[in-house]
């Protein structure tokens, strides 16, 4: 095992006493130094408390002379006698492993994730990691879904960890196809709840810690159906005046904390912050097994028919919402998207997200912008 510490004054030898070497005159004089009596005015002299022994002395004899320090002045050559400290603390000192490939590793991709920026078939999305560790935030998008006008779009905002937001990125959207498909229209809101419960279960059954936040909306057969679950929030344009299709859920918010007491929990607020049994700042999402009996997976869900007065819809995490009101929000899409030779929705995301950075957000944050027209037929 290799050495960790080789130059650790603990172990290094002492500079004045030697096993093996004799005694040389400056030598001989720190010694006898040694030996005079302390100062009055130091009530500790710090040499006083120490016992040494010569080599060829006997046991016994170090024994009766342990309690006081003692050399031997003579003008021929003596042994010189060895410190007797007693013997410190064990420090632990992390070693690096010499596995080079362990040592070494390279990050996994979503370790060092910053920024994602995607400009895609009638949507665009921007993400930036913040200032409290490894991107937790995820998004997805499925479009032209049966070969129709259909598509799906999502945002997640992870906590503990990616693992629930990329589980969901990666099976929300099939999920609540697959109970579209083997629904009626008229049961879709029931289709978007059982997807939203069905990938939250497959995901407990993981054993992974950690939870996600999100907001999805999907357009179907000239429909909106926007659905929630924890503080990700979905804000359209109607005209350029900002309507919320979602409700943030939080401890908070009154409904969520009757709902939660009522099930034998409490709420309580921490540094200004409400949470679920001192721990949670949302009330439902996907994961959280610790707090599950209160956390639900359950969506609420508006379904609303597309008309051309719906310019655009805006999905984002709270890192967003937190910092920049829904009408500003708005307001910033539309003057890089609506009434422009060039609209670049792109941009847009990016400016949503800076507005928030430049306003204080430690959090991560992402933005999505879906142009709702493209999608209706």
């Amino acid at each position: 095992m290799p050495c960790a510490a080789v130059h650790s004054p603990v172990f290094s030898p002492s500079p004045i006493f030697s096993k093996s070497t004799a005694l040389s005159p400056i030598s001989r004089n720190l010694i006898a130094a040694s030996s005079l009596s302390p100062p009055s005015s130091s009530p500790a002299w710090p040499l006083c408390s120490l016992s040494l022994r010569l080599p060829n002395q006997t046991r016994d004899s170090a024994r009766e002379e342990s309690n006081s320090v003692s050399f031997r002045s003579t003008s021929s050559p003596v042994t010189a006698p060895v410190l007797k400290r007693k013997r410190p603390a064990r420090i632990d000192i992390p070693v690096a492993p010499f596995d080079l490939e362990q040592s070494v590793r390279t990050p996994r991709s979503e370790d060092r994730l910053d920024e994602v920026e995607v400009e895609g078939e009638g949507y665009s999305v921007y993400c930036k990691r913040g200032k409290r560790g490894a991107m937790e935030d995820r998004y997805s998008a499925i479009v032209d879904l049966q070969g129709s006008k259909q598509a799906f779009f999502a945002v997640y905002d992870g906590h503990g960890g990616a693992r629930a937001a990329e589980f969901a990125a990666a099976n929300m959207g099939r999920n609540i196809m697959n109970e579209v498909a083997v629904g009626s229209e008229e049961d879709i809101e029931c289709a978007v709840k059982a997807g939203y419960l069905t990938t939250d279960e497959e995901f407990l059954k993981q054993n992974a810690r950690g939870g996600t936040s999100c907001v999805t909306a999907l357009i179907h057969k000239g429909k909106l159906v926007v659905s929630n679950a924890g503080d990700c929030r979905a804000v359209m344009s109607r005209g350029g005046v900002a309507e919320a299709l979602t409700v943030d859920h939080r401890p908070s918010r009154e409904s969520e904390r009757q709902r939660i007491e009522e099930l034998g929990g409490y709420v309580d607020c921490r540094y200004g912050v409400w949470r679920i049994q001192g721990s949670l700042a949302v009330s439902r999402g996907i994961g959280d097994s610790g707090l599950k009996r209160w956390v639900i997976a359950e969506p609420e869900t508006t379904v609303i028919s597309t008309e051309p007065e719906f310019e655009f819809l805006i999905l984002a995490s709270d890192g967003v919402w937190d910092k920049v009101s829904n009408q500003e929000a708005v307001d910033t899409v539309r003057s890089s998207c609506i009434g422009v030779e060039n609209p670049n929705p792109l941009s847009a995301c990016k400016e949503l997200v800076n507005m928030a950075l430049t306003r204080g957000s430690f959090d991560d944050i992402s933005a999505m912008v879906i142009h709702i027209g493209h999608f209706v037929p």
